[in-house]
């Protein structure tokens, strides 16, 4: 049914009237604006002379993403039931743990007042890290940060916030420690708060390790603090760098004896210390005890880096290395013969 003139023209007149109204509220806000457009420095943003370069602003991801708040009581409390529930869960689905080697803390538990300590384990997988939050023991399991590479944990907003609640990771770079990042990792460490540093700086990129660096070893000489070498092993054939999704398996993680800084030793030699005692363990969680420390006395321990020759016998000489260990002890499906009779 078709409108008829009048009503036509009545809609018209009321768009107009909206249409004048707006205009009218438009002009007034300008009008009580204008005094403020006057106004300068403090209460507008300084004007740039011409020809100078202003510096861009700071940047708040990488390394300069602030974490201080992952270690409010909120966050902590928040962190707790999310390491007990389900990254434990997943760690156990995923990864079935063996943990060795805690009675090699016991001095420490036994202390009036434990010490805060850095954990050194080697680095193959992403599960290294939900592994070693619910590893490592109390009284330092409550009281862990992990440090996290910057340019990959906190490159966007979300995903540092996320990493910083959840693991309360705090961000440094992978090849150099900057004195920022070094001071307040000492403060962490003088607060009580014990540290997760991956000396090898990254994952594996082949299923072997890498050489580690000194980032621990030079902390562990500025705060005198211990360092406990760890060696995790399975988690490269479960979720290893370049691997879309995780593969459940068994691993094993075995902590050594604490490792103190020595008067004037250099963090050079003391970052070598700490890679011989984490390939020594590596040793032990692939023979036993008795021939690992054989081997270390000796200086023969196989190398965590592998064999020098490159290509296909590399990876060959891998599978093998896995065989030894809990890599070699996938879980598999129980089959039954058929019954014919």
């Amino acid at each position: 049914m078709k409108r008829s003139a009048p009503t036509r023209l009545s809609s018209v007149g009321q768009l107009r009237r909206a249409a004048k109204l707006g205009d009218m509220a438009s002009s007034a806000v300008q009008a009580a604006l204008k005094p403020a457009k006057g106004l300068g420095f403090p209460y507008r943003k300084p004007s740039i002379p011409k020809g100078m370069v202003v510096p861009p602003d700071v940047s708040t991801l990488g390394a300069n993403f602030e974490t201080g708040w992952a270690r409010s009581a909120p966050a902590k409390a928040t962190r707790t039931v999310l390491a007990n529930g389900p990254i434990r869960a997943f760690v156990r689905v995923v990864a079935s743990p063996e943990i060795v080697g805690l009675d090699r803390l016991a001095d420490l538990k036994r202390m009036d007042e434990p010490p805060a300590v850095i954990f050194a384990p080697n680095h193959h997988s992403h599960v290294d890290t939900p592994l070693m939050i619910t590893a490592v023991p109390e009284p330092w399991r409550s009281q862990l940060v992990i440090a996290a590479a910057a340019d990959y944990f906190f490159d966007t907003r979300v995903k540092g916030t996320l990493a910083a609640l959840t693991l309360n990771a705090f961000p440094i770079d992978r090849e150099v420690t900057s004195r920022k990042s070094s001071d307040e990792l000492r403060h962490l460490i003088d607060d009580g708060w014990s540290l997760v540093i991956f000396p090898e700086g990254g994952r594996s990129p082949d299923g072997w390790g890498q050489d580690f660096k000194g980032g621990a070893a030079y902390l562990a000489n500025r705060t005198n603090v211990p360092v406990i070498p760890v060696f995790i092993d399975g988690t490269g054939s479960i979720f290893g760098k370049g691997m879309k999704r995780p593969k459940p398996g068994k691993t094993k993680v075995v902590f050594g004896a604490p490792l103190y800084p020595i008067e004037d030793e250099s963090t050079r030699r003391f970052n070598a210390r700490i890679e011989a005692a984490v390939t020594a363990l590596g040793d032990e969680a692939l023979t036993d005890f008795w021939t690992a420390r054989q081997r270390a006395a000796k200086g023969t321990n196989p190398k965590l880096t592998g064999p020098e020759y490159n290509g296909w016998r590399r990876q060959w000489a891998l599978a093998e290395h896995r065989k030894l260990g809990k890599a070699g002890q996938r879980r598999r499906q129980n089959r039954r013969w058929p019954d014919l009779g």
